[in-house]
């Protein structure tokens, strides 16, 4: 009886999730409406163009270079992340509309097409005694080739519910994602001391832009009535199928790297950079891509980033005491790199 509140509270139970269900609470209760919404509207806009200067600015091109040399292992992650994700969010089609509905589906594929993580993936493999560089190149690489495989693969699959082709949205596309980016890699060398000195303020930035973006994007959906084609059994089916989704690609990232020949640092490496999707980065994209449908667009992307958390943080622990790890079979220094799991805080918001 005593070790069920243990499991539990070692659980990484985000707080950043549960700032942003509060901000989807009071969007519900109080949207922005008439001149306040335009102001959320271009403050929203604001936000989206500073994450991604942001993410621009911290990218480190050099890390990113110096982890081609791993380019089987990068490969095997943009594959899954960009291709087998997508691929999986494409059979999930026929779902509807006996369990989930078409807004809902939109959200669910939209999930399959954003990058991976980068914080959370590096934690979990440091936990799991994985190969930390090759975790950091991957996610790296992966946030990279988001910012352009993203929005057209979502508006080649999703068409019309993302804005297709249109001109506007690849100008939406350019100027808010794309343009920053650039520029944050641009100013990279003057930047990049403040931002390592000012980390934790920044993250506070960081958080507070995606929460304002969330409000936007859930109080133009009110405006619009998107909520109303919500219920609580094709929520149910939701969370249904995308356990499904995140246990087939944790099973394929981890056996399909053994098949590949990769060994058990890589393999840890490759599973949880491989099996994982970033709210940080979707988020913005959604609000971009979407409109007043992104509130509901990103809530199958909120629900899998808490998912994953959780379960990823029982499948690193498990890693952590597998006799490879514990009976002394790495490579001489890995162990000592790595901390002990117990001293990892959870990952967040990523």
């Amino acid at each position: 009886m005593r070790r069920r509140p243990r499991l539990f509270a070692r659980l990484p139970l985000d707080p950043y999730v549960l700032a942003l269900l509060a901000t989807v609470g009071l969007a519900a209760l109080l949207p922005a409406r008439g001149p306040a919404a335009t102001v959320a509207d271009g403050a929203s806009t604001a936000a989206v163009a500073l994450l991604f200067f942001l993410y621009g600015a911290r990218l480190s091109t050099r890390e990113a270079l110096d982890g081609l040399r791993h380019w089987r292992l990068h490969v095997t992650v943009l594959a899954c992340t960009f291709v087998l994700f997508p691929l999986l969010g494409l059979a999930a089609r026929g779902l509807v509309p006996t369990l989930l509905t078409q807004p809902l589906y939109s959200g669910l594929l939209f999930l399959c097409l954003v990058p991976s993580t980068v914080q959370s993936s590096i934690a979990f493999t440091s936990i799991a005694r994985g190969n930390v560089p090759a975790a950091i190149c991957a996610g790296s690489f992966s946030s990279l080739a988001g910012i352009v495989l993203t929005p057209l693969l979502a508006a080649g699959l999703l068409g019309a519910d993302a804005g297709g082709f249109s001109p506007d949205s690849l100008v939406k596309i350019v100027v808010q994602l794309l343009l920053p980016f650039l520029l944050g890699q641009v100013l990279r060398r003057w930047v990049g001391g403040f931002l390592v000195r000012h980390k934790k303020a920044l993250g506070y930035v960081d958080r507070g832009s995606i929460l304002l973006v969330v409000y936007a994007a859930f109080s133009a959906g009110m405006a619009a009535g998107v909520w109303h084609r919500v219920s609580l059994p094709h929520l149910g089916a939701l969370l249904a199928v995308e356990a499904v989704l995140l246990a087939v690609m944790l099973l394929v990232t981890w056996y399909g790297a053994g098949r590949l020949g990769f060994g058990r640092e890589d393999r840890i490496a490759i599973q949880f950079a491989g099996s994982k999707k970033s709210l940080a980065a979707g988020l913005p994209m959604a609000s971009v891509l979407f409109g007043a449908q992104a509130g509901l667009a990103v809530l199958p992307l909120m629900l899998f980033h808490q998912m994953q958390l959780m379960v990823c943080a029982v499948l690193a622990r498990r890693r952590a005491r597998d006799p490879e790890a514990v009976g002394g079979e790495l490579p001489p220094g890995r162990v000592a790199e790595v901390s002990p799991p117990a001293q990892h805080p959870a990952p967040q918001g990523r």
